[in-house]
């Protein structure tokens, strides 16, 4: 089993930076990729940005030149830096991560908010 918790949501301001934190716990040896991923009031879970153990990592369209995320294998957290946000990436964001252990497994943690007003 893998625990993820976040931290760093918040409410911010057009044109403002938060920073998201998520550490893992648990069987964390064999997590492999980890990543990012939000959804807004009324709409679907979406993919935000993803990172692999190697560190290669994979943004959504709408986050790109925006959002950095970067991933701290020594300790089992990833980050996701978040610049020049815009009310649209309100949304509760959840962090993500997957392993393989004779079978695929998916974990999520419970959620931050992040609200950016206008």
């Amino acid at each position: 089993q893998v625990q993820l918790v976040e931290s760093g949501g918040g409410l911010v301001q057009a044109g403002g930076s938060l920073r998201l934190s998520c550490a893992a716990s648990g069987s964390v040896f064999s997590i492999n990729n980890m990543g990012w991923y939000r959804q807004a009031p009324g709409k679907q879970r979406e993919l935000v940005a993803t990172i692999g153990r190697a560190g290669r990592p994979n943004y959504a369209d709408s986050v790109k030149g925006r959002f950095t995320i970067n991933r701290d294998n020594a300790n089992n957290t990833v980050y996701l830096q978040m610049n020049s946000l815009k009310p649209e990436d309100t949304a509760v964001y959840y962090c993500n991560a997957d392993r393989w252990s004779s079978s695929y497994y998916n974990y999520w943690g419970q959620g931050t908010q992040v609200t950016v007003s206008s």
